[in-house]
């Protein structure tokens, strides 16, 4: 199935439930989500999905985790161990 998936949107899902699930409020986890829809929607991957869709063929996405990942990743702080 991941042939048939983003590796971005797969990365950025991935992330998500793992950071998110200790969030303090779910309007957190939604703020999040909401830009990764607002980034994936527009990114050449979203476009190649509804593309091959309407052509009846496999997909092929370009996008890269190590080149292509949105501009506000990663969202949380690091912290040091202590």
């Amino acid at each position: 199935m991941t042939e048939a998936s983003s590796s971005i949107s797969i990365a950025l899902t991935r992330q998500m439930m793992w950071r998110m699930l200790g969030a303090d409020h779910p309007m957190e986890a939604h703020k999040i989500d909401s830009r990764g829809l607002y980034y994936t929607g527009r990114s050449s991957d979203a476009q190649e999905g509804i593309d091959a869709f309407l052509e009846k063929r496999e997909v092929k996405f370009s996008g890269k985790v190590s080149a292509d990942m949105p501009e506000f990743f990663p969202w949380w702080e690091h912290r040091e161990f202590s």
